[in-house]
């Protein structure tokens, strides 16, 4: 037996398999006969000749994050989601990405002049569990060019908010970050100097602004606090808003400024407060004007407020004197209100907690321009001949998706929350997957439910039909694949078999191209292959070693070992899949890259095209129909990306 050096892989060309090592685990893959012979583990692998390029983002983050919505004057709305802030321009249906960070953008400022943005960044970690300190970048949104990096092991755990000063030309810039004292420090950003720091509160803090007349006053507010901070040199001072007699809330949510130079603040029980100019004091109350927080202020160009409600998903527009003028909701499907900001002639842009965005203008109805899930993600699979794909996540959401419009065909509610997602090759039916041992079949067309089952109790990691389309295959977390006979095109369904065999949770599986195999793989990186009529083990390599598969989406077998880095821990590899013209081969890793490689990938370490986006694990990957585009999901990012195959 040939080993290479680092003991990583061995190859028997006797018997004709390859071993390689997970975790001291030795995982055996057996080659096809035609490779026998001439198969050599240092034989180098070739890059692919495509390479990836970011098309489209899904999504908005909203769930968590604020004050992360701007209209800028190319006309493109500015916004992120994972580790990419997104510049779409709505009317030309065209994105623009800046891809400076690492990890989860959390926080978006612009400048006074319009063109530079300053977004901060979450602590990342780097391939080898290094951590990546969080901080501030500052580039140029028409060139897309960095210009600084600011607070490099300055900020503790992540920057949460950051704002420029306006009275000055912006030349000065302040963050929060995460810490327990939660610093408020304030930078020559040009300079990438630190001017002044102080500790803001114990207390979350959930928005901090320049004061647009005086850049030597800063507001900041959160966790029952609200602080107007003076700077005098390299010292801030704090005055505490006092709310005297009113009703002091448990949250301020956010802050604004009137053209008069009053703040405006609105809190978790639905006040609006006026603090006149300069002063910590409460100059006008409207009191109750949400039923729930008030998650969004925002000042239009002719002086008129709009708030936006938590709870009751209002937007209300009030006049000067706060007078109520107008008044519409947000429909429910796309849930409470989390950041208002003026769009083009008097229309409004509205970001929701339920990572929508959408657009309109009083008392209009809103209509969502971006959508994307909320919650983790694993559930995808494409459409066998349209330009469309589905995805479902544990939000208990099923989309499909229009790969052209980036829009939704159709969005469906489940009962439970999804895992995997399968197209029947004649696209009229899909399965869906659940984390509850659930799984459903929906008609494409009309979003009916045409079949619905429970295979034991656990989640149903895969569910997968034969290319002919007379099987379907549900791979399940209680370690059996359970295999349905289909008929009257994907309406009706009986069980033929059971694969048992595995001593750990099915994790993937692939159909042989005449519909008579499976092959799985499971948590403890078995490698297992069935008879699909009836769910029996095959023992005999020699039987399945010549198979041609259908697809590549087990991350365990000759094919795409090569596609593990060293000392890999066995979980490192969420997903891969081969092009459909079997030139190309993507994994989805957990530190947030998209990979892309020669197909087949049967070198050890091989080499590859490596794609940032994601922030989190990235949990599948698929090419489209045509070969045309990539699509991956995020896990905890709950992104979609579409890469074009270039």
């Amino acid at each position: 037996m040939k080993r290479s050096p680092s003991k990583e892989c061995a190859v028997n060309a006797e018997d004709g398999y390859v071993r390689m090592f997970l975790r001291g685990r030795p995982v055996t893959m057996h080659m096809p006969d035609q490779k026998r012979d001439s198969y050599r583990l240092d034989h180098k692998g070739a890059l692919p000749e495509h390479k990836l390029k970011l098309q489209w983002v899904y999504g908005y983050r909203g769930r968590d994050c604020r004050s992360n919505l701007y209209l800028l004057p190319t006309g493109e709305i500015v916004y992120f989601n994972a580790s990419v802030v997104v510049l779409y321009n709505v009317e030309e249906q065209q994105q623009r990405h800046y891809l400076g960070h690492n990890d989860d953008v959390k926080c978006l400022g612009i400048h006074p002049d319009m063109v530079t943005i300053a977004t901060g960044q979450v602590a990342g970690t780097s391939k080898d569990g290094k951590l990546l300190p969080p901080h501030v970048r500052v580039w140029d949104s028409v060139s897309l060019n960095t210009l600084h990096v600011i607070g490099m092991g300055v900020f503790d755990r992540a920057v949460t908010c950051v704002a420029f000063s306006k009275s000055n030309g912006g030349a000065h810039l302040c963050a929060v970050d995460d810490a327990n004292d939660h610093i408020l420090s304030v930078w020559n950003w040009q300079k990438e100097k630190q001017l002044a720091d102080v500790k803001c509160s114990n207390d979350s803090v959930l928005a901090a602004a320049f004061h647009p007349m005086d850049d030597n006053l800063i507001v900041t507010c959160g966790k029952s606090h609200l602080n107007f901070w003076t700077m005098d040199g390299n010292t801030l001072t704090k005055r505490q808003g006092l709310f005297d007699k009113n009703e002091k809330p448990k949250y301020v949510l956010c802050v604004a400024f009137a053209e008069n130079g009053d703040a405006i603040t609105g809190d978790s029980s639905g006040n609006i407060y006026v603090w006149a100019k300069g002063g910590n004091r409460i100059s006008q109350v409207v009191a109750k004007a949400h039923e729930g927080g008030i998650f969004s202020l925002c000042v239009l160009k002719d002086g008129t407020l709009v708030s936006g409600g938590g709870k009751d998903r209002r937007m209300v527009l009030w006049d000067h004197d706060y007078n109520k003028q107008s008044e519409m909701e947000v429909p429910e499907a796309f849930g409470p209100v989390r950041a208002v900001t003026e769009g083009k002639q008097g229309e409004l842009l509205v970001g929701t907690t339920k990572n929508t965005i959408l657009i309109g203008s009083f008392p209009e109805t809103l209509n969502p321009i971006v959508q994307g899930h909320t919650d983790e993600l694993w559930g995808l699979d494409i459409h066998p001949s349209m330009e469309q794909f589905v995805t479902c996540g544990q939000d208990k959401q099923v989309h499909l998706w229009d790969t052209n419009s980036h829009q939704p065909l159709w969005s469906k509610t489940t009962e439970d929350p999804g895992r995997s997602a399968g197209f029947h090759p004649s696209g009229a039916v899909l399965a869906v997957g659940t984390m509850t041992g659930r799984w459903l079949v929906l008609d494409t067309d009309t979003q009916d439910l045409v079949y619905m089952h429970t295979d034991g109790n656990e989640i149903i990691s895969n569910v997968k039909y034969s290319p002919d389309g007379n099987f379907l295959a549900v791979g399940s977390h209680d370690n059996f694949v359970y295999i349905y006979a289909v008929t009257e095109n994907g309406k009706k369904y009986s069980r033929v078999g059971k694969c048992t065999g595995h001593s750990s949770f099915v994790t993937h599986l692939d159909w042989s191209v005449d519909s008579q195999y499976i092959v799985t793989n499971s948590g403890d990186y078995e490698i297992l292959f069935w008879e699909a009529s009836s769910g029996k083990h095959v023992t005999s390599m020699d039987l399945v070693r010549n198979v041609e598969w259908a697809t590549s989406t087990c991350v365990l077998g000759f094919s795409v070992f090569g596609v593990w880095p060293d000392g890999a821990d066995g979980t490192d590899i969420n997903a891969v899949c081969k092009s459909h013209d079997s030139s190309l081969l993507a994994s989805a890793d957990d530190f947030g890259k998209v990979h892309l490689f020669s197909n087949p990938c049967s070198q050890p370490r091989a080499p590859s095209h490596t794609y940032s986006g994601h922030s989190s694990h990235v949990t599948n990957v698929a090419f489209l129909h045509d070969d045309s585009h990539l699509i991956s999901t995020g896990g905890k990012d709950t992104s979609i990306l579409q890469w074009v195959v270039a």
